[in-house]
């Protein structure tokens, strides 16, 4: 039966029900009388059946989570140490590739390392050929995992692994192995091989074998072991090592629509899903039917049942009555069970009178177990039972806040959860105290929430702190700076000079400070009122390069507007260290330019036989004029008219000698990259003329096509000479190579207007009836140092590509065919009309 301050407040409600009651028919009576009590104890057995399926469904919830939690601390306690144990061998195998450490330190090392990791067995220096230069296993190794020095390893796992490491130059991992199948000496391996890279050169690799048994014993977490079968599995969820499943009773056979099995597998990274870790719980509970709480509440819903239909039989006349204490009863059941909230009462000497469905819940204490006891409570922590004790006293007292206080709560098995606790006086109908109301909330959720919170923000501010980039943060219109990183406090100290002195040299948006513009209120005006923030904060950040005279450093500062945590319009400034990156490019620019000109100097050397010859027909008619006059002036046969005549055939054989030598001198001559607007057909001439003299030595004929109105080219003028000089002479030396007959022996160049890539353009080829290019040259064409010439340097054709390049432009080569015979060779690039002036 219920407590007598419990039905107090339904005293009222009853004594009209039997009022009206009694104003019924007889008949009406013995309906409602049948009816009633078997209604009631449909629904009380229905509501304790939901009640027994809600706890067992909770229940299994929280063993789920429990079993995923755990699993995935076993998972990243695994990944952490397989992180650490390939960070240490990638710095072996830098030592290795800078040459610091040789066969005999390589051994001393990885011994050092194999002492310190259990989990590791062996580790193997291979070279390119997969043979092992270096090699030592620990002594609990498997035979099958012992190398000796000059083995090639020829398994085709480890092959594999090999090649993909060499291609992509990254530590790789192999998929799981199996070494010994079908011997007592069995093992299940896991390798890692890291490759050696000298300056981009691919030198070999560091293989180390990690026995799977080895990972489970050393590197999962014994208190995971000990509470689930735990197993690393292959794709083909094969078990390679750990505890085989040990499940307890199935849960369908109990409630078969709850047919679940507490497990977890997760990828082991950084290997992949290639290993996964499993885990099953442990079945440690008697489920439902062997619980004694079940049998209990069965019991108790017998005896209700019992009590139901005696009370039906023996006193109708009280029905009326019991059923709207029964209606009132599930209602406030109803309600309670509604709440999250776990709700207790307590007598004025501490004793517990009441708890709701949520009190239980949390606690893991049912109602029973839990009314009229007394302090110490169950749920009470031993650890913390002096406080509580006290809190409890003070609770009695009075002395209580409205902001609760909290505390820590054990549930029935064992564990704990914070919860807050709101105490207020409980006033019965007549307005008399007798006893407390406590509220109870779990606060684990929060507080764990919280905790991750301040770690995100720790992880936040750590990561911003070790960035190699000034960063920093001020609000538009102030002089408040509001977040500045460890390298922004070394170069600015913690004032805002520095960010907008960055602001102001990179040329972004100024930060205009505020005045003091304040309204009779003091109230001071905002500048930036119905300023358009979501726009700012969408666009992309701004970029630029200045030099800073007082840090001696080139910096790359980028800015972008940003809403604040305050909602304020605030723009955050990133200032990056390039000086090195900008000494790199000048340093590049500057050999760049002496490749050019140790180019056009090659090339000149190159015709240095047919530059002889052309300057010699000028010469020797000058010397032919000169010889002529003086044996006419010898003999007295010599007018003035004719004198007059020679002189000037003599002068403009001095002057097309002089032009040649000019021409020559301008071409080779250092100078510093000059874009400009630069006339097609005038860089078309210059180039033919230099060109000619090869190409007349060589007895090859040149057939120009240059369209009428081609648009101007912002270029220098000199380097996209020396392209066309190159592809000329190339040409050249290409038929005379080929041995074509006189006939046969052509060179076309080719300039016409064109659009590539939407861009209009003017398309340069030079086409010649040589051999072609064989498929092997071709792909190394354009490779610095690479030619086919005994003689040649290799440098022409690259330097070539990259003056097209830096113009933006692009340059290619292939070959020209008849039918299936190659009847020449074509290189051919192309300018676009409109570039940016960068430097060459």
């Amino acid at each position: 039966m219920f407590k007598q301050p419990i039905l107090k407040p339904f005293q009222p409600l009853a004594a009209r029900w039997n009022l009206w009651w009694r104003q019924q028919s007889p008949s009406k009576q013995d309906r409602f009388a049948l009816i009633g009590p078997l209604v009631a104890v449909v629904l009380f057995l229905l509501a304790i059946t939901t009640a027994l399926w809600y706890l067992k469904y909770e229940e299994l919830d929280r063993e789920q989570e429990i079993v995923r939690r755990d699993v995935e601390y076993a998972q990243q306690r695994l990944r952490l140490r397989l992180l650490e144990r390939q960070e240490q061998i990638m710095r072996i195998a830098r030592d290795v590739a800078n040459g610091e450490t040789q066969a005999r330190q390589f051994t001393a090392e990885v011994k050092s390392l194999l002492e310190q990791s259990p989990e590791l067995s062996s580790i193997t220096w291979l070279d390119t050929q997969r043979r092992v230069r270096a090699t030592y296993a620990s002594a609990s190794a498997n035979p099958a995992m012992i190398h000796q020095s000059g083995d090639v390893l020829t398994q085709t796992e480890t092959k594999d692994t090999f090649d993909l490491a060499h291609a992509l130059l990254q530590p790789v991992y192999s998929q799981p192995i199996q070494l010994g199948r079908g011997l007592a000496t069995q093992v299940n391996q896991l390798q890692l091989q890291v490759p050696i890279v000298n300056h981009t050169k691919f030198v070999g690799v560091i293989l180390a074998e990690y026995p799977l048994d080895g990972i489970f014993r050393y590197v999962v977490p014994n208190e995971i072991t000990s509470k689930y079968a735990v197993s690393l599995r292959d794709v083909g969820n094969t078990v390679l090592a750990g505890q085989a499943n040990k499940p307890g009773p199935k849960v369908s056979e109990v409630l078969p629509w709850l047919n679940r099995t507490n497990d977890y597998e997760v990828p082991v990274t950084p290997v992949g899903y290639a290993l996964t870790l499993h885990a099953r719980a442990y079945r440690t509970s008697q489920g439902l039917i062997g619980n004694g709480v079940f049998w209990l509440v069965t019991a108790l819903s017998v005896m209700t049942a019992w009590m139901l239909i005696g009370t039906w039989r023996h006193t109708r006349r009280r029905v009326q009555a019991q059923q709207a204490l029964v209606a009132e009863t599930n209602f406030r059941r109803a309600m309670e069970n509604s709440v999250l909230t776990g709700m207790r009462a307590m007598d004025l000497k501490g004793r517990i009178t009441y708890v709701n469905t949520a009190f239980c819940q949390m606690t893991g204490w049912t109602e029973p177990e839990l009314v009229g006891c007394t302090p110490p409570f169950p749920y009470w922590p031993d650890e913390d039972r002096f406080s509580l004790e006290e809190k409890l006293k003070l609770e009695l007292q009075g002395n209580t806040t409205s902001s609760g206080f909290q505390v820590r709560v054990k549930r029935k098995d064992g564990h704990l959860f914070d919860a807050r606790l709101y105490v207020s006086p409980l006033i019965d109908a007549l307005g008399q105290q007798t006893g407390w109301m406590t509220s109870m909330t779990d606060i684990t959720e929060p507080n764990r929430i919280r905790e991750q919170l301040s770690a995100s923000h720790d992880r936040f501010t750590t990561v911003l702190e070790g960035l190699d980039a000034s960063v920093s943060v001020a609000p538009l219109g102030s002089q408040e700076l509001l977040f500045a990183n460890k390298l922004y406090r070394q170069w600015f100290n913690t004032t805002t000079e520095g960010h907008l002195s960055l602001v102001a040299q990179a040329g972004l948006p100024q930060q205009e400070t505020q005045s003091d513009n304040s309204d009779k209120n003091g109230e001071a005006d905002d500048p930036l009122a119905g300023f358009p923030t979501d726009g700012l904060t969408e666009v992309s950040s701004e970029n630029a390069e200045i030099y800073v005279p007082s840090l001696n450093k080139w910096l790359e500062v980028r800015s972008r507007y940003l809403n604040w945590v305050d909602g304020r319009l605030a723009q955050m400034v990133i200032a990056t260290d390039i000086t090195p990156r900008r000494q790199a490019e000048e340093q590049s620019q500057a050999q760049a330019e002496r490749a050019q000109s140790a180019s056009r100097l090659i090339t000149m050397g190159e015709m240095a036989s047919s530059v002889a010859h052309e300057l010699n027909q000028p010469l020797t008619a000058i010397n032919n004029y000169c010889n002529g006059m003086a044996s006419r002036i010898k003999s007295n046969n010599l007018t003035e008219e004719d004198l007059l005549k020679a002189l000037e055939k003599t002068a403009h054989q001095a002057q097309r000698a002089g032009q040649i030598i000019q021409r020559i001198r301008t071409f080779v001559k250092r100078s510093e990259p000059n874009r400009t607007d630069s006339d097609v057909s005038h860089m078309v001439t210059e180039a033919v003329e230099l060109a000619d003299i090869e190409l007349r030595r060589r007895q090859v004929r040149l057939t120009q096509v240059v369209a009428a109105r081609l648009p101007k080219l912002h270029v220098d003028p000199i380097l996209i000479e020396q392209v066309l000089v190159n592809l000329m002479k190339n040409a050249a030396e290409s038929v005379d190579l080929a041995q074509r007959p006189l006939p046969g022996r052509n060179v076309e160049l080719k300039v016409v207007p064109r659009m590539e890539e939407g861009l209009s353009v003017v398309e340069f080829s030079v086409s010649d009836s040589g051999r072609g290019l064989a498929p092997e040259v071709m792909e190394r064409l354009f490779e610095a140092f690479f030619s086919t010439k005994p003689e040649g340097m290799g440098i022409g054709l690259n330097l070539c590509r990259s003056i097209v390049e830096s113009h933006q432009g692009r340059m290619k080569a292939e070959n020209l065919y008849n039918a299936n015979e190659i009847t020449g060779c074509r290189f051919s690039f192309w300018i676009p009309a409109r570039t940016a002036g960068v430097s060459a």
